[in-house]
């Protein structure tokens, strides 16, 4: 059984894939079994999709309409995904969602949001939030740890005579590149752009600005700490 699961994930994912040896069998047969229901959920959830959509327990989904999800996307068990926006979502082939991820395209029902693009093989962790009113673009093969927060959006405050939440937002968007990883409870603010090969250190506030290929970023504010190589 177990090499048999081995060709099927090798073949689905376009790689080699081999289980763990110290997997007993009847965690398999029971995480097949639950894979199986998730599947069968993507299956009629109505979301279009390039393949083989797998959605978990108490999946909450709105405006799925303006969900396009590519092949082997894995929408795990508590997510809230709200998609109303002016370009929707877009999940790359083998992207995973987390327990409990949380995606909000508008920040109100006064302006529509733009969305968000998720490159191939992205896995994003449990308990992040994205709130994607100005955009958020990541790119391919980019990791994250759980808790992380992304913001793009920002509330206008210059003029004392009016209240904060009056004065409306701005939108600048965040981008983040290919083969990224983002440490947990990291914050991302609008205005971000993380470009390829980046490092991002756990519980690190990442401020509007450009964070060059190839850095260790760390602190509150995010600073260069070293590059990769």
């Amino acid at each position: 059984m177990r090499r048999m699961l081995n060709k099927i994930l090798s073949r689905l994912k376009g790689g080699s894939f081999e289980i763990d040896n110290a997997m007993p069998v009847s965690y398999l047969l029971s995480l097949l079994f639950s894979r199986t229901v998730m599947w069968l959920r993507g299956f009629f959830s109505g979301v279009k999709g390039g393949g083989m959509l797998f959605i978990g327990r108490r999946v909450t989904i709105k405006a799925r309409s303006k969900i396009k999800a590519g092949r082997l996307v894995t929408i795990n068990h508590g997510c809230y995904i709200d998609a109303l926006s002016t370009q929707g979502i877009v999940l790359g082939n083998n992207v995973s969602l987390g327990k409990k991820v949380t995606i909000e395209c508008s920040g109100s029902l006064q302006c529509v949001g733009k969305g968000i693009t998720v490159g191939n093989n992205v896995g994003l962790g449990a308990d992040n939030f994205f709130g994607c009113a100005g955009g958020i673009e990541i790119g391919d093969d980019t990791i994250m740890g759980n808790f992380i927060s992304f913001h793009a959006e920002n509330h206008n405050y210059s003029d004392a005579t009016i209240p904060i939440r009056l004065q409306g937002v701005t939108h600048q968007g965040i981008k983040v590149g290919n083969n990224c990883w983002i440490g947990s409870k990291a914050t991302i603010l609008d205005g971000a752009t993380i470009e390829d090969g980046c490092v991002i250190a756990a519980g690190s506030l990442v401020r509007s600005g450009v964070y060059k290929a190839n850095g260790i970023y760390g602190g509150v504010p995010a600073v260069l700490i070293k590059q990769r190589f």
